[in-house]
């Protein structure tokens, strides 16, 4: 079964609420029936009724299983606004205006809200909404997960070479947020990034800490951040498997990752690899994608307290589909 099949069926199986704040963009309108058709998640899309059900017959969809919301009249505003303004007091937010931002017509902070209070379980925006926007809500409502202070992303790296990762799959980190992160940042992308395989691949990691050196083979301040960044990580999860600094081929390949870091649990069996900056990250995945001719689902956010997906603004409605069964599945852990 492929992986976002996978997904789906785990999503499937512990029905959650999935909020989609764009309800002024014809593909989530689309895309919220095709989830309740295919019993992916609950849907809640925002909106003016009237407009987002002659929006829905225009398409050709129908809307009667997906609950709409309008925040402009919904009961809860009140409540929403006031909580909004003690979370921002100490930027003197005040209570007209946090009813403003979450009368918005981008509809982002009434969803973060929503997922805050736990009256969904996730959000998925980003279809009209830059990137910054929808992290900007996100963190400004909902925060880091406990212990955390960075939020980063995954890729998932579907390939076809069963001897690659697990069965041919490999979780990529981070190659869409964090410009250069400190070893701090770094470590927390790898804890983060373990959990995520744990969730979406179903078994527990084994995370290499990618650099150009293996084990002292090179000396540079680039390579002690790596190293770091692993002992940072050992203290935060003691119990995850873990080695660095890795090149690359020592982290994948059985027979080089023995000769270059012998009695390593991880090297030359690794499935999650943490690169050390985002140029590296995000050259490596389009690199793995457009040469290799992997298949990249994502990127997903992670390290928040809640989950929160950013789409990319060419997105398909399939793609709103299948990040709406991640985030499900992201609400279930």
């Amino acid at each position: 079964m492929h992986l976002v099949d996978q997904i789906k069926a785990k999503a499937c199986a512990n029905l959650q609420t999935v909020v989609l704040p764009e309800g002024y963009d014809d593909r989530m309108v689309e895309a919220s029936a095709r989830i309740v058709v295919a019993k992916l998640a609950h849907v809640v899309l925002l909106g003016n009724p009237q407009t987002l059900n002659a929006k829905a017959l225009e398409l050709g969809v129908s809307l009667a299983h997906v609950e709409i919301v309008d925040p402009a009249t919904d009961a809860r505003l009140d409540a929403y606004a006031n909580e909004l303004m003690e979370l921002r007091k100490h930027k003197g937010l005040t209570y007209d205006e946090a009813v403003a931002l979450l009368t918005a017509g981008d509809n982002l902070y009434f969803a973060t809200m929503m997922v805050r209070k736990g009256d969904a379980g996730g959000a998925v925006a980003g279809a009209d909404n830059t990137t910054g926007n929808v992290l900007r809500s996100a963190l400004q409502v909902i925060g880091t997960a406990p212990g955390m202070n960075t939020v980063s992303s995954v890729f998932l790296m579907v390939t076809d070479n069963p001897d690659l990762g697990e069965s041919g799959t490999l979780c990529f980190a981070d190659c869409a947020v964090n410009p250069n992160p400190d070893a701090h940042a770094l470590a927390e992308i790898a804890v983060s990034t373990a959990a995520s395989c744990k969730s979406f691949l179903g078994v527990d990691a084994r995370v290499a800490m990618l650099s150009f050196s293996t084990k002292g083979s090179a000396v540079h301040e680039d390579c002690d951040k790596v190293l770091t960044a692993l002992n940072i990580a050992k203290e935060l999860a003691p119990e995850l498997a873990i080695d660095g600094e890795l090149q690359l081929d020592a982290a994948l390949i059985t027979s080089v990752g023995n000769k270059k870091a012998p009695g390593s649990k991880v090297a030359g069996h690794a499935n999650t690899l943490i690169f050390p900056d985002l140029d590296a990250g995000n050259i490596g995945y389009k690199l793995v994608e457009r040469i290799a001719g992997a298949e990249a689902v994502g990127p997903i956010i992670q390290g928040l307290a809640k989950p929160v997906n950013d789409l990319s603004r060419g997105c398909s409605v399939e793609d709103i589909v299948s990040v709406a069964a991640i985030t499900a599945v992201q609400a279930q852990g």
